[in-house]
């Protein structure tokens, strides 16, 4: 019972925190990344491991400046998560355009259903949210449910208020089944860590054994529709720009592993180009092969 009214309050703090405007959620997110880095350390031994392996290269000077903007950017973008909430159609248009959507519209148009991937690079829950206002076809973001039902039911629903279908992971298979005869557009997150028991396929990415997802492939292979890959830029503070990039036409002549592959290295170069814009606080690594 404690727990049911602690996440109405926490929900009830966000909806009236999201009315604020993004100069002032900005101020705050200022002094949120004093709290995060100098007064609580929140997880920065986590960042600084994940830097230094990622790019064994660079000085440490290098890597602290990258932590530091990372963290400055993560406080920015709790902020931005908040005003999920509040923000209206066109203000999503307007911080998070897509280029290059006639790519993927011309599919949609013929009625073919498409792949997407991203990952937790830039606002991902923006790019998701304004993912259903630019394509013409019904998105269906695959998700991992938050721990938190009540907290979880409320996000889903702010989260789908722009038309989109959120399916929690393990419900994949499920909805694709149930959408076979109609045409949408699936999306799904390219870095998301498979457990332990998932872990089948197992490649090298910035530098360190990794694990990769073979959901996005298996899918494709499977249904042979078309993936996307959407590469988010930040432009400046609160507006991004997203570059709908073809990264494998016709899946079933691709040989196994191949488009795992694609992506893998593809989210790759993203990273190396600006660092400072993914999720570097995740434990992305806490799973090693035998």
């Amino acid at each position: 019972m404690l727990k049911k009214g602690f996440a109405h309050l926490g929900i009830f703090f966000i909806v009236v925190l999201s009315l604020l405007p993004m100069s002032i959620l900005y101020l705050l997110a200022d002094g949120l990344y004093v709290l995060l880095y100098y007064v609580f350390n929140y997880r920065r031994k986590v960042v600084r491991a994940n830097l230094m392996n990622a790019f064994p290269e660079k000085e440490l000077t290098e890597i602290v400046a990258i932590e530091k903007k990372y963290f400055k950017y993560l406080a920015a973008l709790i902020f931005e998560i908040v005003k999920l909430n509040s923000i209206s159609k066109e203000e999503a248009i307007r911080r998070f355009p897509f280029r290059n959507r006639e790519l993927i519209e011309g599919y949609l148009q013929r009625g073919e259903s498409v792949l997407v991937c991203s990952a937790h690079y830039g606002n991902w829950e923006w790019g998701t949210l304004s993912c259903g206002l630019h394509f013409s076809a019904v998105q269906y973001p695959i998700y991992k449910p938050l721990n938190n039902p009540i907290f979880d039911a409320w996000f889903k629903k702010v989260r789908c208020k722009f038309g989109n279908q959120m399916i929690a992971m393990r419900q994949t298979f499920r909805a694709l089944q149930a959408t076979k005869d109609i045409t949408t557009l699936f999306s799904f997150g390219n870095d998301q860590a498979p457990t332990r028991e998932e872990s089948n396929y197992w490649t090298t990415f910035l530098n360190q054994p990794t694990a990769i997802q073979l959901g996005i492939e298996k899918i494709a292979k499977k249904t042979n529709r078309p993936v996307f890959y959407l590469r988010v830029k930040v432009i400046k503070r609160g507006y991004y720009e997203v570059d709908c990039v073809p990264l494998c036409l016709n899946p079933a002549e691709t040989a196994e592993f191949e488009i795992t592959e694609m992506h893998t290295r593809f989210l790759e170069q993203i990273i190396r180009d600006e660092p400072a814009y993914w999720l570097w606080s995740h434990r992305r690594w806490k799973h090693q092969p035998q």
